[in-house]
């Protein structure tokens, strides 16, 4: 995300289920990974990247650009 939707110890609601925000830092688009990208879903970074892009039409995605990453789990209740 190009800008930060959480912090640390929130409680997101998507649906029924509820997830609680367990990591947010900032990373560079050229520091993703595969194993970044298999945590979002995905193969490999090109996969990833070719999704995110299919959503910001003309969105560059240069390796230095900054992002946040929301790293979060469900709450088990």
């Amino acid at each position: 995300r190009n800008g930060r939707y959480a912090d640390v110890g929130e409680i997101m609601v998507l649906g029924d289920k509820k997830f609680i925000v367990e990591r947010v830092y900032s990373q560079s688009l050229g520091e993703i990974t595969d194993k970044n990208a298999r945590q979002e879903g995905y193969d490999t970074v090109e996969e990833y990247k070719q999704s995110i892009l299919s959503y910001h039409p003309g969105m560059p995605w240069l390796p230095q650009m900054r992002v946040w990453v929301h790293e979060f789990r469900p709450v088990n209740e």
